[in-house]
């Protein structure tokens, strides 16, 4: 194209196997890694790539995807072959599936997910809100939903190392080691591997702070167990945490997470939940039960550093309310993949160009955890239940931030004063 110069390609062939690649066709990438053949150096075998992805969840995909598309060459590693299991509710909430629908072109169908309209919060079981006629929450197993995001990001031209075990992590250079000895390196590492990041550790120490991260307990109960569709959110299920139970099409996902630190024992609380969903299954050695750590607020204020940019769970961005964390997962890792293709462009410093994208996500973080004190904090939180009991517009206000209608920032301290003003009215009418 006249007055344009194409997105430099690593090789004729790496260009034409993305016709339809949505190219940055006005500006130039002045320094990409060469894509040559494997070299070998010693007895090891260096691959050289544009990025490398750690993990391959949604936010590792949405990376690779926004990369692979911009024509950079992409290498997509993870522990595990696609399909793998994944502890995680699979709401789909209405900004997530906009996400899903621009990073990923793809659209909620019955195959993959189940829409409900109904929905249920509770607080130690009992109803304290409900709506019949809710903004549409898509429901789905990670199984099958992180398998097709990784599919269309391998699609989009990711390199896909998987299953691999890695054994050492530059963030200098910065390159991985595989166990089997593979090198591979990159000017961009993006890691996408979780709460419990290792390419977090190579950069801190740690993958977490112990206070602040969250746990949960999860099992998938038969379909048969009930007709009902309806989504039930259960804000006591847990001090500092909650219950979920989201309906799928071939099973329904009973959960109980929260604040590990104030929940030393999440075992008894998940079984309390439990015997209430399903009492024929008190006998937890009945049933399949998977844990796992999860991110509850704390975010990384600055993730990542040099080359090195965390995204998704590893950098902490999920809801501390809602617990909902798929969309800022993709979002995330989109921006991640946006900044490396605009790193190699122009030569600049990656991490300024994302912090300034994630301004957003961290600022709707930091008001949601202001939030939270208020209807977890000990002092207040007995008259919790019947605060939004009376006042059925908390419930829509929950629903509307679970469907992306509307932001915390879009609240504000408007919301928080109140939450504030009800529950003292609720402890003094006690």
């Amino acid at each position: 194209m006249k007055g344009q110069k194409r997105l430099l390609a690593h090789n004729a062939t790496t260009t034409s196997r993305r016709p339809n690649a949505l190219c940055v066709s006005n500006l130039l990438v002045s320094t990409i890694t060469d894509r040559r053949s494997p070299k070998q150096e010693g007895c090891f075998v260096k691959h050289s790539f544009d990025v490398l992805v750690l993990g391959s969840g949604p936010a590792g995909s949405a990376a690779a995807i926004t990369a692979a598309r911009s024509g950079l060459s992409v290498a997509l590693i993870d522990k595990s072959a696609f399909p793998r299991e994944k502890l995680c509710g699979g709401g789909i909430t209405g900004r997530s599936a906009r996400y899903m629908a621009e990073i990923f072109e793809l659209c909620p169908d019955r195959n993959l997910f189940l829409g409900s309209t109904r929905f249920r919060l509770a607080f130690e079981g009992s109803t304290i809100g409900e709506m019949a006629d809710a903004p549409v929450l898509q429901m789905t197993m990670r199984r099958e939903f992180d398998a097709e995001l990784h599919r269309r990001a391998v699609a989009a031209g990711a390199q896909v190392f998987a299953p691999v075990k890695v054994s050492t992590i530059n963030t200098e250079t910065p390159s991985l080691t595989l166990a089997d000895g593979r090198i591979l390196s990159s000017r961009i590492l993006i890691g996408a591997d979780g709460a419990n990041s290792a390419v977090a550790r190579s950069l801190y120490g740690r993958a977490f702070d112990p206070a602040e991260i969250g746990f949960g307990l999860e099992v998938e109960l038969d379909r048969s167990l009930t007709d009902d569709n309806t989504v039930e959110i259960d804000l006591g299920a847990a001090p500092w945490g909650y219950g979920w139970k989201f309906p799928k099409n071939d099973s329904i996902t009973l959960g109980v997470g929260g604040l590990h630190a104030k929940n030393p024992d999440m075992q008894a609380y998940f079984r309390k939940y439990l015997a209430l969903h399903a009492p024929h299954l008190r006998d937890k050695s009945r049933i399949r039960c998977k844990g796992a750590f999860l991110p509850f607020g704390a975010y990384r204020k600055v993730p990542g550093r040099g080359p090195v940019l965390l995204v998704g769970d590893a950098a902490g961005l999920v809801d501390p309310i809602t617990g909902e964390g798929i969309a800022w997962a993709m979002r995330s890792g989109q921006f991640a993949g946006e900044v490396a293709v605009r790193t190699l462009q122009t030569n600049t410093r990656p991490m300024d160009a994302y912090m300034e994208r994630l301004r957003y996500i961290h600022r709707e973080i930091a008001v949601a955890r202001r939030i939270r004190m208020l209807i977890y904090a000990t002092p207040v939180r007995r008259y919790f239940p019947r605060t939004v009991e009376r006042n059925p517009s908390m419930t829509r206000s929950y629903l509307r931030l679970l469907s992306g209608e509307v932001d915390y920032h879009d609240l504000g301290h408007k919301v928080l004063w109140r939450i504030a003003r009800q529950l003292g009215v609720a402890a003094l009418g006690r």
